[in-house]
């Protein structure tokens, strides 16, 4: 088969699978126009038209679906046996895709790439950093990294961090004008620097622990970010009590820049877990990856 031809044939069952030329195009890392023309090359050899296509949509015909049902398994087994081929090699080589939350990311993922660097030095890992949910199939990640909670359904998942300390803390100046909160009922007459979650579009409750109970309370929404380290860059500005991770506020509670309040009072934040598809052959520089995630 002539490398033009089978470079249509899976441009094509990218663009089919992204549901659109511009998200096939990010994926592959080309333009829209040039996807564009691969398939109009493409539908001329072939004789055939493969894609139905609107302005806001797209879809294969008859028979685009009938190429792909004998296209696809023909691609996982190309797949599968570059993954056999990937495993002979002396060294781990190649590139390890991640989409990981922010403490996940900062905490937990990147302090243990060093050792990855210096074990395996042919493998490049790209980290993106997103505190929403994410379908990491769809998206061509090899892994992604949440809260045990947080997890997609049909994976494979490998905890790689115990739980979280959290903690509440605020800027001394803030303290001084608007009184230190004694219990959590006294966070009601304060400001409070809040988080919105991505994905849902919710607002964090506030969290305390009391004894073995954790209970959830509503707190005055003075600031809202989607950002963890804004949270902490804006209590640090004086706007108001934040829930932090102590691993995020330790070095300013160090120098005086934050002050902890309601100590005792705040529970952990679940485990993180790094999790992939049960049903893909791991690559020689994803399993590098993964032995060193296990810590």
């Amino acid at each position: 088969m002539d490398r033009e031809l089978w470079s249509g044939l899976a441009v094509f069952a990218e663009i089919v699978e992204a549901g659109s030329f511009a998200r096939a195009a990010t994926r592959l890392g080309l333009s829209a126009s040039a996807l564009s023309h691969a398939m109009r090359g493409l539908e001329e050899r072939l004789g055939l038209r493969l894609l139905d296509r609107t302005t806001r949509s797209l879809s294969p015909t008859a028979a685009g679906e009938q190429l792909l049902l004998r296209l696809r398994p023909a691609m996982a087994s190309v797949a599968e046996i570059l993954g056999e081929l990937d495993g002979a090699r002396d060294r781990p080589a190649g590139r390890v895709r991640v989409n990981a939350h922010r403490p996940a990311a900062v905490h937990v993922v990147l302090p243990r790439l060093a050792l990855l660097a210096r074990r395996c030095p042919e493998v490049a890992v790209e980290l993106v950093v997103n505190d929403g949910l994410v379908d990491i199939v769809a998206e061509r990640f090899d892994c992604g990294v949440r809260h045990e909670g947080a997890l997609q359904a049909d994976m494979i998942a490998l905890r790689i961090s115990e739980p979280m300390a959290l903690v509440f803390a605020a800027a001394p100046a803030y303290l001084a004008a608007q009184g230190v909160p004694a219990a959590p009922e006294d966070l009601g007459r304060h400001r409070c620097i809040s988080y919105r979650h991505t994905s849902s579009g919710a607002l964090h409750r506030w969290e305390f622990l009391q004894g073995d109970t954790v209970f959830q309370r509503a707190v005055p929404e003075s600031f809202v970010t989607n950002d963890a380290d804004m949270m902490r860059d804006a209590a640090l500005a004086g706007l108001g009590i934040a829930c932090l991770l102590q691993a995020q506020a330790a070095p300013h509670l160090r120098d005086g820049a934050l002050v902890e309040v309601l100590p005792g009072w705040a529970p952990m934040l679940a485990a993180n877990h790094l999790y992939y598809p049960s049903r893909r052959q791991p690559s020689a520089a994803f399993r590098a990856f993964l032995e060193v995630m296990r810590g």
